[in-house]
C-alpha cells in the first residue's frame, strides 16, 4: 500500500496527493500534523528516504531560524525537532514498499508507484 504524508495547507503535498489520485492505485494519507508521527516511525521514514535528517527539514520555517539554524546538532536532536514540531518535516512524503521520496518535486512521486 503506497502511503503519502501530507499536509492539506502545503500546495505541493496537495499536488502530490493529486498525483496519487490520478494514478488509481489504493494509498493511505496520513496527515502528520494531525497524527503525529512517533520517533521510530520517522526514523524509518529517513532510512526509506536514504537522506541524514537534517535533507528532511523544512529549514525556512520560523521554529527552525529561530531555535535551531546555526547550532551543531546531531542526527537525533534534528529528529527530536521534527517531532516536536512537526511543521518542520518537509512534504510531501510518498512511500511505497521500501521506496519513498520526498515529493518536491511532485513528479518524482511517479518514480515509485
Amino acid at each position: 500500500m503506497i502511503t503519502i504524508y501530507h499536509n492539506p495547507r502545503c500546495r505541493k503535498s496537495r499536488e502530490g496527493l493529486a498525483v496519487l489520485e490520478a494514478s488509481g492505485q489504493p494509498f493511505e494519507v496520513i496527515k502528520y500534523l494531525d497524527q503525529p508521527l512517533l520517533k521510530t516511525d520517522l526514523q524509518e521514514i529517513i532510512a526509506k528516504l536514504d537522506i541524514k535528517p537534517i535533507d528532511l527539514v523544512r529549514k525556512n520555517e520560523a521554529i527552525w531560524k529561530s531555535d535551531y539554524k546555526g547550532k551543531v546538532l546531531s542526527d537525533d536532536a534534528i529528529i527530536d525537532a521534527m517531532i516536536k514540531h512537526p511543521k518542520l518535516i518537509e512534504r510531501p512524503i510518498v512511500i511505497n514498499g521500501q521506496k519513498a521520496v520526498i515529493g518536491r518535486p511532485v513528479e518524482t512521486i511517479l518514480n515509485i508507484i
